[in-house]
């Protein structure tokens, strides 16, 4: 993976469009996390300390291809503008005359913000008159966006051909943490995949079982693995239709020289709330009519254990259902001790996907992490072992 970065670039008077992620969560009118606005912010200082005019180019939602009220990049524009703590302009359009009169009028060090990119149905469809007429712009292109680096939209992937591309530091970040865990990771390596459904994640297991030492399978995916080994899960959540796929990964998983990780024991109920009657046990004792939905403690120590032992960890999904408690026991017990192993040098641990990010901050260590990826759906496309093409555009 090589990519052009920011380094020794002349940036004085030019005119940057910058790629970012603008798409943040709002309700009531209101950003309810700034996360990926605080994250963008190392490269528009450094594009404008460097005198640069900084052109902000994003989308936001799914306005369908023309333009809606209810997507407008605006509010989201002043939001940038208190967390750089400097003015930010807007422009009531991506191209065209709004477009370019706003960029006419900004001044070396500026920053600018377009509407939102999807209110034209070019940008989905990488149409090159709509990515021709963003980088009519510009005199570079810096890509910020890892987020969106799955999809090859306009203004991720055909303007990058139009512009001399780079990335920006935030994708740049991003790109040589990934890059450190699965391409030339320290070894022992391990990955934890969780979640619901083995389905979903056929393609990343496949190319993880490959790539890694060790394999935790976890959540209720993990009931689909046991149920294919003929271990009774009781009423919980499973794939029937999976258990041929589940034995297929694990003799592959054998081949490879990788091990794969399934629970000993769990954490049980007879019905999904806050707070019910639980039980632990072992993982061929659970009764009939009950749910598997955490990670016993004998499970947890076991992966602690291994833990000691593992230099790199890529962990997706959690190991139960942690947003209900006591489910979120496992999930926080490993994530606090991976943080340990990390503040002391032991261990390179990136993580990433919306479940993961949640339960990692509810653990209250997501910080702690070597690198934590907000990239959702990018993230797992990296994982899969698949090109992005926002990438591939800048190498």
């Amino acid at each position: 993976m090589s990519f052009r970065t920011l380094d020794g670039l002349t940036l004085a008077g030019k005119r940057v469009l910058l790629r970012a992620d603008l798409n943040v969560p709002l309700h009531d009118g209101r950003i309810t996390d700034r996360t990926r606005l605080e994250r963008l912010t190392p490269t528009i200082r450094e594009l404008a300390a460097r005198g640069a005019r900084v052109i902000v180019c994003s989308h936001f939602g799914r306005p369908k291809g023309k333009p809606d009220p209810a997507f407008s990049l605006a509010p989201i524009a002043a939001a940038l503008g208190e967390v750089l703590g400097r003015p930010v302009a807007f422009a009531a359009d991506c191209i065209g005359p709004a477009a370019q009169a706003a960029v006419a009028a900004l001044a070396p060090g500026g920053v600018l913000v377009l509407e939102n990119t999807r209110f034209h149905a070019g940008e989905e469809a990488n149409d090159p008159a709509f990515a021709q007429a963003l980088a009519d712009l510009a005199d570079l292109y810096v890509n910020d966006a890892f987020s969106a680096a799955h999809r090859a939209h306009a203004s991720t992937a055909a303007v990058a051909h139009l512009l001399p591309a780079y990335a920006g530091r935030l994708m740049q970040r991003e790109l040589e943490a990934l890059a450190a865990a699965l391409d030339h990771p320290a070894r022992p390596l391990a990955a934890i995949v969780g979640g619901a459904k083995v389905s979903t994640k056929l393609a990343l297991l496949g190319n993880l079982i490959a790539r890694v030492n060790a394999l935790v399978i976890a959540g209720a995916m993990a009931n689909t693995f046991l149920a294919a080994n003929g271990i009774a899960i009781g009423s919980s959540l499973e794939e029937p239709s999976m258990h041929d796929a589940a034995r297929q990964i694990a003799a592959a998983a054998k081949a490879a020289g990788c091990e794969i990780i399934l629970p000993i024991d769990a954490v049980t109920a007879t019905e999904f709330r806050a707070n019910p009657p639980t039980q632990m046990v072992a993982i061929d004792a659970v009764a009939p009519g009950t749910l598997i939905l955490d990670l016993g403690p004998a499970s947890v120590a076991r992966l602690v254990e291994k833990l000691a032992g593992w230099k790199t960890l890529v962990w997706n999904g959690p190991l139960g259902a942690f947003e209900t408690p006591p489910f979120d026991a496992a999930t926080t017990t490993l994530a606090r001790a991976v943080a340990e192993r990390t503040a002391a040098g032991r261990l390179l641990s990136v993580a990433g996907g919306g479940d993961t990010v949640a339960a990692l901050h509810h653990a209250g260590v997501a910080e702690q992490f070597s690198y934590l990826s907000t990239a959702g759906g990018a993230f797992l496309e990296w994982l899969e072992g698949k090109t992005l093409p926002g990438v591939a555009a800048l190498g």
